[in-house]
C-alpha cells in the first residue's frame, strides 16, 4: 500500500466525519462546523490518504516555537497496525525537533502509553512531570 501524506487543513468535511466516527470520537462530530474549523485553525495538520480516502491525521495545536501540542492523532480502523500513526509523529516530531515542550493528553487505553512512550513522551504518572487539565 503506497499512501500520500498532506499537509493542508481544508479536508472535506465529510472525510473528517467518517474518521472521527470510525474511531469512536463521536463528540467531535456533534457539530461538523466545529471540527472543520478546528483543523482549519490548527497549527499543522499532517493527513495520510489512501488515493482519495482520508485514512489518518495529526492534528497540532500551540505556538511551533515553544510549544506544540498533540491535539488528535488518529487512523481508520482497517488500517491500524501498518505504522500509519508512527508516520505521522514522526512527522511532526521531525519538523518540530527545536521546540522544548511536545504535550498532549489522552485517555488510558490499549498500547497508548507504549505508543507515545517509543516516541520520547513520558508519562506525567512517573517521573518528575505534572500534569493538570479541566475538561467541561
Amino acid at each position: 500500500m503506497e499512501l500520500n501524506f498532506s499537509n493542508t487543513k481544508n479536508i472535506d468535511v465529510a472525510q473528517l466525519e467518517n474518521l472521527y466516527n470510525d474511531v469512536g470520537w463521536l463528540a467531535y462530530t456533534q457539530d461538523l462546523s466545529v471540527l472543520k474549523q478546528a483543523v482549519s485553525n490548527s497549527l499543522d495538520v499532517v493527513s495520510a490518504w489512501d488515493e482519495d480516502k482520508l485514512i489518518g491525521l495529526i492534528r497540532i495545536v500551540g505556538d511551533g516555537l515553544t510549544i506544540v501540542y498533540v491535539q488528535d492523532i488518529l487512523v481508520l480502523n482497517a488500517y491500524q497496525d501498518k505504522g500509519i500513526a508512527t508516520q505521522l509523529m514522526q512527522r511532526i516530531l521531525h519538523k518540530y525537533v527545536k521546540v522544548r515542550q511536545k504535550v498532549l493528553l489522552t485517555e488510558e487505553a490499549q498500547d497508548v502509553r507504549h505508543f507515545y512512550e517509543k516516541h520520547g513522551f513520558q508519562s506525567c504518572d512517573q517521573g518528575n512531570l505534572v500534569a493538570f487539565a479541566k475538561l467541561n
